[in-house]
C-alpha cells in the first residue's frame, strides 16, 4: 500500500473557507441533516457524535470531510471533502452537501474544486463520487469538475451513479 501525504484541512477559495469541524458546528450540522427529508436528529447529541467520529477518521486516514463557511458572511453552509464511503483510502470519494438556501450559487463547485486540488496534493491519482441518479444538480457539479460516469448500481435507495476523475 502506498503512503499518501495528509490532506490540507484548511482550504480557502475566493468566497469560501473549508476548515476542521468544531463542536460548535453541531447545531448547524443538525439543521443541514434535517433537510434530507428524514427529519432532524432528535437532539444535537447525534451530530456531536458524528463530528467526533469524523475527526477521529481524519486523524486515522489523513483525509477529511470539512465544514464550508462563506468568507464574507462567516456562516456554515454545508460540508465538502474526501471520505472512504463506497470506495477506498487509495481512491476516496468526494462528497458534499449544502443547505438548500445556498443551492444554485456555485458554492458546491467552488468547494469541490478546492478539495480536488487538496486531493491531488496528497499524491492520489483518482477520485470517485457516488450520487443518486435523481440528483441532477449534483451530477452537473461533478461533470463541471471533470468527473465521468463509470457505472450505475442499484441500492435500497434507488439507482446510484458512480463517477470517477483522474488527478494530475
Amino acid at each position: 500500500m502506498s503512503t499518501y501525504r495528509t490532506m490540507s484541512f484548511h482550504l480557502e477559495t475566493e468566497r469560501l473557507t473549508l476548515r476542521p469541524w468544531a463542536e460548535s458546528d453541531a447545531a448547524e450540522f443538525r439543521a443541514l441533516l434535517s433537510e434530507r427529508g428524514n427529519g432532524a436528529p432528535s437532539s444535537v447529541e447525534h451530530p456531536r457524535v458524528s463530528i467526533a467520529k469524523l475527526l477521529g477518521e481524519t486523524e486515522t486516514t489523513g483525509i477529511a470531510l470539512l465544514p464550508i463557511q462563506r468568507r464574507d458572511e462567516g456562516d456554515f453552509i454545508g460540508y465538502c471533502g474526501l471520505i472512504i464511503g463506497r470506495s477506498t483510502l487509495e481512491e476516496p470519494e468526494i462528497a458534499y452537501e449544502l443547505f438548500q438556501r445556498v443551492h444554485g450559487r456555485g458554492y458546491a463547485t467552488e468547494a469541490a474544486g478546492a478539495v480536488l486540488e487538496a486531493a491531488a496534493a496528497t499524491g492520489r491519482k483518482r477520485l470517485w463520487s457516488t450520487v443518486g441518479a435523481w440528483n441532477a444538480p449534483s451530477l452537473r457539479v461533478l461533470e463541471k469538475l471533470g468527473f465521468e460516469r463509470d457505472h450505475v448500481s442499484t441500492e435500497d435507495s434507488g439507482e446510484v451513479v458512480w463517477l470517477t476523475r483522474s488527478l494530475p
